[in-house]
């Protein structure tokens, strides 16, 4: 058994007896390192070909790939006995990523991960973790991650019926908040088939059952499996990476779930600094802004 597969296993386990928002949870201090090595050729290249990334091998690694690097070690910070919340059902509901230079595939990429910030939220508790990469001690690439607990707080006192639970659970960050997103011009239409969650998962690891299957999605509330956040965002930036190695920083929100399938339409400003991902009917999914080398 695979380390990752061993953290997954042990979050299952250890998931049912942790419960977010308990009075006075901590998060753990440490910091996880993995030593540091280049990315494989043949996980790299899976990835570029799920999220629409160019074929070329020469050029640098996405602005997301690290991330992806990295998500061993917070499987296993956040499966761990001292990690407050149960890693099965997380949602992952925003995501900051700074590249300080690109990084081509060949050099040795040393990731580190910690949990920095545990925080009420308004459907749960959140969690931020930090993401840094290394190459020769120098930092070359940063990210910072909101993950979402989800638990009845004083917000959400009163009981509820069913058509409402599951309405909130298809809602989880969007919150209503649909005015305050620009209305950006259409660039594509994708088709997304129901196995895009298995797909992703075996290409990155993420196997969190809410984007396995229907059923398995079920159990946290929602009608079908939801495509991974990460998923949307790194195929959103392959979209708007009109030269590799271009974009800089980027911030995303996941507003709301994609189920799968479905359609969506990736929708971005004339310059591509800003985009979003929205359904036929209106319900917008993610937005997201990003800066460019001069």
């Amino acid at each position: 058994m695979t380390g990752l597969s061993a953290s997954l296993v042990r979050g299952a386990v250890t998931s049912p007896f942790k419960h977010a928002g308990r009075p006075g949870a901590t998060l753990p201090t440490g910091r996880l390192t993995l030593p540091a090595a280049p990315a494989a050729p043949g996980g790299l290249a899976a990835y570029r070909r799920i999220c629409g990334f160019p074929k070329p091998e020469s050029g640098p690694l996405p602005l997301t790939y690290p991330h992806v690097l990295a998500f061993p070690l917070a499987m296993r910070l956040m499966t761990g006995r001292d990690f407050p919340l149960p890693v099965v059902g997380l949602v992952h509901t925003w995501i900051e990523i700074r590249s300080h230079r690109p990084v081509e595939p060949g050099k040795a990429l040393e990731p580190t991960v910690y949990a920095a910030e545990l925080t009420p939220h308004r459907r749960g508790t959140e969690v931020t973790m930090v993401t840094e990469a290394r190459v020769g001690g120098e930092l070359v690439w940063e990210s910072r991650s909101g993950y979402l607990s989800r638990h009845a707080t004083k917000a959400e006192a009163g009981p509820k019926g069913q058509e409402a639970q599951e309405a909130e659970a298809v809602a989880v960050a969007a919150e209503g908040r649909t005015e305050t997103v620009p209305a950006l011009p259409a660039v594509a239409e994708w088709r997304l088939p129901g196995d895009l969650g298995r797909r992703y998962g075996a290409v990155s690891g993420d196997r969190n059952p809410i984007h396995l299957h229907p059923l398995t999605a079920r159990l946290f509330g929602f009608p079908r499996a939801i495509a991974h956040g990460m998923w949307t965002v790194a195929r959103c930036l392959a979209e708007a990476d009109g030269k590799p190695g271009e974009l800089r920083t980027v911030r995303a929100e996941f507003r709301a779930p994609v189920l799968l399938p479905g359609t969506v339409t990736y929708a971005a400003d004339p310059a591509g600094n800003a985009f979003a991902l929205r359904s036929g009917n209106g319900r917008v999914h993610l937005t997201g802004t990003v800066t460019r080398a001069l």
